[in-house]
């Protein structure tokens, strides 16, 4: 926007200038015009006086012998008044053409005036002298058809450019009147356009600030903003996405709160009565001598008792999780020790429903795969607790893939894929929450705790699932941070 603005104003100021210049050349121009005209005024007002004074020596030389004849003195007097019109008139000419003309018009002037010479001091008979009279008054006239033929054309060359300087002004007086009309607008124009995306680009920016105070976190700016707008919408966007991820932790963090006064309550309230509601049951279903039925009924009891205890064992560990103790940790090893069990477990089941279940496991580890900093039981609690979520996600074949891999330099990815019935769209972003399941006998705190047991080993943990293809778990670990700070 700024280099807008810059760059608006500069062609202002160019616009600006190249008018004033072209005002005062316009200016120049017809003020040497008008000059040109009043000089050539000047000349013809001299020429018309020279035609004058050729007219009075002319008139004199008629008026000779005549009861009507000038003085000698008067004549002569008139003469010379010709002879300096004559130069005046014809000496400010530079051109060779009208220089060459001029000096053969004062050839002309100079026989003429001997020629009157002659008449007023020859001392012949009358015919002569009327010769002489005759030829003088021919020069005469001669002369003034040459001035006369001066005098008119320039009067057509002064009307042209007379004609001329009127259109020049003409022109120069309706470009002022253009500028006038046009400069304003031009600068209308140019203020509403840097106005109009200033004030868009600022109501957008408000708008969205108002949803993000109106407690609508996923509301980011999707108008594209020009110029310094577009960085402020940027990081605008930015911060809405940092102040979801605060509003999350912090939702978490009040869930744990709440998770955690529960936690210790029952801890203190149930767990001591429980274990000796469970150690009775066990002694009633040893001494009494009762029906295989009725055992089988204290055995459920018991195992009712169990799932108790490990709800309040889960919140607890969510609540108050150990401190990680990172070491050289080799997840190969980890994830084979872990496939034995998940092969055990499925040939051993505690729960029946995973009796029937036929699962192949597929192994593709990095050669290049390098040992990791991290807590080795806290790394076998989450892949464990990730592969037993994909066997009950299959129904009854399916395949578990495990697959490791280098994400950058200084990091590691461990990806746990099944092609079990997969996880909703709608579902998919609450998996990680507390207490949220969609199975009959869950408690909502395993992929909790696993995301929990993971940030304090510095990684991510994220989930990608498809109803049709199952789902994906994608952790990412330091390579060599845990032992940087392992070591301080």
């Amino acid at each position: 926007m700024k280099k807008k603005i810059y760059f608006g104003l500069f062609l202002l100021i160019l616009c600006f200038l190249a008018g004033g210049l072209y005002i005062g050349r316009s200016i120049d121009k017809v003020t040497g015009k008008l000059e040109t005209i009043i000089t050539l005024h000047k000349v013809e007002f001299m020429r018309e006086n020279l035609l004058n004074k050729i007219v009075v020596v002319q008139a004199d030389l008629l008026l000779k012998d005549t009861p009507h004849a000038r003085k000698v003195d008067t004549f002569i007097a008139h003469a010379e008044d010709m002879h300096q019109a004559a130069k005046i008139c014809f000496n400010c000419h530079h051109e060779e053409q009208v220089k060459q003309r001029n000096m053969q018009f004062n050839k002309t002037i100079d026989v003429y005036l001997k020629k009157l010479s002659r008449i007023y001091t020859l001392r012949a008979n009358a015919a002569r002298l009327k010769k002489e009279k005759e030829i003088a008054f021919d020069i005469g006239q001669a002369a003034l058809e040459e001035v006369n033929s001066i005098i008119i054309t320039s009067a057509h060359k002064t009307a042209d450019r007379i004609y001329q300087a009127r259109s020049n002004i003409k022109r120069s007086k309706q470009f002022l009147y253009v500028l006038m009309v046009i400069g304003p607008l031009i600068i209308i124009f140019t203020a509403f356009y840097f106005f109009n995306n200033f004030t868009r680009s600022v109501l957008t920016l408000t708008n969205a600030t108002r949803k993000i105070k109106d407690g609508d976190m996923d509301f980011r700016i999707k108008n594209q903003l020009k110029d310094e707008f577009r960085e402020m919408a940027t990081s605008f966007n930015d911060m809405a996405v940092s102040l979801k991820e605060h509003q999350t932790k912090i939702q978490q963090a009040e869930r744990l709160a709440a998770v955690g006064e529960l936690a210790a309550g029952l801890a203190h309230e149930v767990k001591n009565p429980l274990a000796g509601i469970k150690v009775s049951i066990e002694v009633l279903k040893n001494e009494l001598n009762i029906a295989q039925e009725d055992k089988e009924i204290f055995l459920r009891i018991i195992n009712e008792i169990n799932r108790i205890e490990s709800l309040l064992k889960n919140m607890l560990n969510y609540a108050r999780p150990s401190k990680p103790l990172p070491e050289s940790v080799n997840i190969s090893d980890i994830l084979e020790n872990i496939i034995k069990m998940s092969v055990y477990s499925l040939k051993s089941p505690k729960e029946t429903s995973r009796v029937t279940k036929d699962i192949n496991f597929v192994k593709d580890f990095a050669s290049d795969f390098p040992p990791i900093y991290a807590d080795p039981g806290q790394m076998q609690q989450v892949f464990l607790n990730l592969i037993l979520n994909g066997i009950d996600s299959i129904n009854e074949k399916g395949t578990i893939t495990l697959k490791t891999e280098r994400a950058t330099d200084e990091s590691v990815q461990i990806q746990i894929s099944d092609t079990g019935k997969g996880i909703a769209p709608e579902v998919l972003v609450n998996v990680f929450n507390p207490f949220f399941t969609t199975k009959s006998k869950g408690n909502g705190l395993g992929l909790a705790i696993c995301k929990r047991l993971v940030e304090q080993n510095h990684g991510t943990i994220d989930v990608f699932s498809n109803p049709e293809d199952g789902t994906t778990f994608v952790i990412t670990l330091p390579e060599q941070q845990e032992m940087e700070e392992s070591t301080t």
